[in-house]
């Protein structure tokens, strides 16, 4: 997918917070941003992720889903008629707003864990004024409800777990392998119990097999990991597959 840049600073530094508001007047701004995706172009990231707080605009490329998936995202849902979203691990709030602007006819729900990325997207929300089709909950699985949507969206949320100290982005929430195997089980039942005809779009997976009453329907591997959309052809399965751990980076073939 081509990307269009917009105009801003060659060379970006990594910005204290007294800076940042005068770094963004000198790019381009979100209404630049907003118009680019609601025609359907893919704007630089850096043009968009100027507008998410500093520590987190400086992992986005490694945490954040990228905007080129978001444009294909938001051509998938708009060529099902798919209305409604959950983002598992929705973190900064980049995907649910980026692709909200890409496809006006199709709300939004973000689900995660840390409070302080549910205030920062939410904040991300009203400044690109898609608050009314997009919101967020925080809370862990297994601790919030998941409401029922028409389609879920997973960028491998589980990942973190397998990780490293010093890759975490934080020490406020448990990250364990014992978490990680839970998780992966509380999306597969929710699979498993969603609708038949339910959507679910993976970037580079989220760490377990998609259960059998599911059908790949689409697969775009041109982006820097493999996206792919699965609909849900028949009822509850009754066998479901071993399960393995798989960190971050990998290409699943689920």
């Amino acid at each position: 997918m081509t990307t269009h840049p917009l105009r801003f600073p060659d060379n970006e530094p990594e910005l204290d917070e007294a800076t940042q508001v005068e770094a963004i007047r000198a790019g381009p701004s979100a209404q630049q941003v907003a118009n680019a995706l609601r025609s359907g172009l893919c704007p630089d990231d850096r043009a968009f992720d100027r507008f998410l707080p500093n520590g987190l605009r400086l992992v986005s490329g490694q945490h954040w889903t990228p905007l080129a998936v978001s444009v294909q995202v938001a051509r998938w849902l708009d060529r099902f008629g798919i209305t409604t979203v959950v983002d598992i691990g929705s973190g900064a709030g980049k995907f649910c707003v980026a692709t909200a602007l890409g496809v006006s006819r199709c709300s939004f729900t973000g689900i995660e864990q840390r409070p302080r990325f549910v205030t920062a997207a939410r904040s991300l929300a009203q400044l690109f004024e898609v608050e009314d089709r997009v919101r967020f909950i925080p809370g862990a699985l297994g601790e919030c409800s998941v409401p029922e949507a028409d389609g879920y969206y997973l960028f491998n949320p589980f990942g973190e777990n397998l990780f490293g100290p010093g890759e975490h982005l934080g020490d406020d929430v448990e990250l364990s392998g014992e978490r990680y195997e839970r998780d992966i089980a509380i999306v597969r039942e929710l699979f498993e119990s969603a609708r038949e005809g339910t959507y679910v779009v993976k970037y580079n997976g989220f760490g377990g097999q998609m259960p059998p009453s599911y059908e790949e329907i689409l697969v775009d591997r041109d982006m820097p990991n493999v996206l792919r959309l699965w609909r849900k052809t028949r009822s509850r399965s009754s066998k479901p597959p071993s399960k393995r751990r798989r960190p971050r980076g990998e290409d699943h073939s689920d």
